[in-house]
């Protein structure tokens, strides 16, 4: 364990944040002008297209398309309603597997603690699938409220989740949009702002049902970058006693210079396109074979090429972070593992160098990959988790 050091910070590529595809979108045989030019010539024509689809041509496609919707034999009606029912009927699926997640690991400690699912209403009225784990013998002596990365779901943190009720704290887990048994085109994320707003409806939840409870949040690489956004806005700050980030996504660059460029332009025009060109093989995220093969096959870990719009909220979040680190106040704490090649242990050191909060704790990990909770050391990680919160709740007293 170290407090220092780390790679991967001169990559140039944008993975998923869950298997760590590459997404070579663009080869470098273009020279960085003629990239350039390029970019300009399609921000050009973007803005073009913009102010012919805002006069007459426009209103007339849009009363065409108003018309075709409702016709029973408009071919964009048909396709917009086969789409709906799809989507519509991929939640429902996703909802019935995360509800046959087990909530329980340890059969022998069942009777020490109560878990179950629920799915409250989001910030847009989107339902979002949670689950909820607590001691029943004693007090809770604080809530950790997990928000998980990327492509993945909450019930992958079920032996965390054990480790924390057994040392007396609550644990509430949500599936962001588009994720595991909530709302959403599986892998599809139109705002990570999205997620910060869902994540303060289910705090306001918890706190009105288990008032005066100190309660933390943990967010996992893209999740711990909007833990750390959210924790920016004060009255979600407010609400908090601290935040911890496992391999947060803080700096992510594309696979060429020209993607950052033209990742504005496609995340408007075709926001749900999937780049084809995803690397499948994919990243280690683990060193324990049996964490792999049980992430990678499970059918609720989205496992397709990324979409533009999700790929450009991830540079979009990372590039505010990276300008806003300074205003950073809440007590935290950051994990990273040295060997992480989907995110940037650099960047979390960089993130304790420069933030402002007066309690604050890097730990990097020599040698460990990206998914910190499910490397052979898991138990260790959790260790350092709970013995920090332990800490903060420790400084209450004082």
């Amino acid at each position: 364990m170290e407090r220092g050091g780390g790679g991967g910070g001169d990559e140039m590529m944008m993975t998923s944040g869950a298997t760590g595809r590459i997404v070579p979108v663009f080869r470098s045989v273009l020279s960085r002008r003629a990239l350039l030019r390029l970019a300009v010539a399609l921000h050009s024509l973007f803005l073009w297209l913009v102010l012919l689809v805002g006069g007459g041509g426009g209103r007339r496609r849009r009363a065409d398309a108003g018309e075709a919707g409702a016709e029973p034999g408009g071919r964009v009606g048909r396709t917009s309603t086969r789409r709906r029912a799809a989507e519509e009927e991929d939640v429902r699926r996703r909802r019935a597997l995360a509800e046959e997640v087990a909530m329980v690991e340890d059969a022998d400690g069942e009777a020490l603690r109560r878990s179950a699912t629920f799915v409250v209403p989001g910030a847009r009225m989107n339902a979002l699938f949670c689950r909820v784990w607590a001691p029943v013998a004693a007090e809770m002596r604080g809530i950790l409220v997990i928000i998980h990365g990327l492509n993945e779901h909450s019930g992958r943190y079920l032996h965390f989740a054990e480790q924390l009720t057994t040392c007396g704290f609550g644990v509430y887990a949500m599936d962001w949009i588009g994720h595991g048994g909530s709302d959403g085109l599986h892998g599809y994320v139109p705002s990570l702002d999205y997620v910060v707003e869902d994540i303060e409806v289910l705090l306001d939840k918890i706190m009105l049902d288990n008032p005066g409870v100190p309660c933390f949040l943990l967010g996992h690489s893209t999740g711990g970058a909007v833990v750390l956004k959210a924790s920016l806005f004060p009255r979600i700050r407010a609400k908090l006693e601290g935040i911890i980030l496992t391999s947060p996504a803080l700096r992510v660059k594309p696979a060429h210079p020209i993607v950052g460029a033209v990742a504005p332009i496609f995340s408007l025009v075709a926001p749900k396109l999937q780049f084809k060109g995803a690397n499948k093989r994919g990243i280690p995220v683990s060193r324990d074979p049996a964490a792999l093969l049980a992430k990678y096959s499970d059918p609720l870990v989205y496992t397709g090429p990324i979409r533009v719009r999700t790929g450009h909220e991830i540079l979009r979040i990372s590039s505010y972070l990276l300008r806003n680190l300074k205003k950073v106040t809440i007590p935290f704490m950051v994990l990273h593992g040295t060997a992480d090649r989907v995110t940037d242990p650099l960047a979390s050191q960089d993130l304790y160098n420069e933030a402002s909060s007066m309690h604050k704790d890097v730990r990097l990990y020599d040698g460990f990959l990206h998914d910190l909770l499910f490397e052979p050391e898991r138990d260790e990680i959790a260790a350092d988790i709970i013995g920090w919160m332990e800490r903060m709740l420790a400084l209450q007293t004082i």
